[in-house]
C-alpha cells in the first residue's frame, strides 16, 4: 500500500512522478531542484542560493508528510561539478544535526534536469 504525498509549496514535478510516496512508515522523496514555486523560476544566482532552494523544496515535502529533516535517514546528492562540493556541502550541513545526519552519497553527473547544478532526493522514516 502506498500513499502519494504532494506539497503545495514545492514546485510541481517536471515529469511523470509525484513529490513523494509513503510506503508504511517510509517516505521516498523525489529529486528536488532549485525551482522557487512562488516565483515559478529557477534559483541559480549562485550555488549557495541554489542549494538552499533545493533543501527548502525538500522541507516542504517532508512537512506535507508530517516529517522534518530529523526523519531523513538517507540522501542522494547529484552535482554537475565536483568543484562545487564544499560550497554545496556547507549549505546542506546547515539542515541537519551533525550527530544525527543521514547517510548520504554525493556524485557528479553529466547533466541534471533543466541543467541545474544540484539535485537532492531523500528517504525519511516516521
Amino acid at each position: 500500500m502506498k500513499t502519494i504525498i504532494n506539497a503545495p509549496d514545492a514546485p510541481a514535478p517536471v515529469g511523470p512522478y509525484n513529490h513523494s510516496v509513503l510506503a508504511g512508515n517510509t517516505l521516498y522523496v523525489s529529486g528536488q531542484i532549485a525551482i522557487n514555486q512562488a516565483e515559478g523560476k529557477l534559483v541559480i544566482d549562485n550555488i549557495e542560493a541554489e542549494t538552499h532552494q533545493v533543501m527548502k523544496n525538500m522541507g516542504y515535502i517532508l512537512t506535507a508528510a508530517g516529517m522534518t529533516f530529523e526523519n531523513v535517514v538517507k540522501c542522494s546528492v547529484f552535482v554537475s561539478d565536483m568543484e562545487l562540493y564544499a560550497r554545496i556541502n556547507a549549505v546542506y550541513a546547515s539542515y541537519f544535526n551533525d550527530d544525527t545526519a543521514p547517510a548520504r552519497e554525493l556524485v557528479q553527473v553529466a547533466n541534471l534536469p533543466k541543467y541545474v547544478n544540484v539535485e537532492v532526493s531523500c528517504i525519511a522514516v516516521k
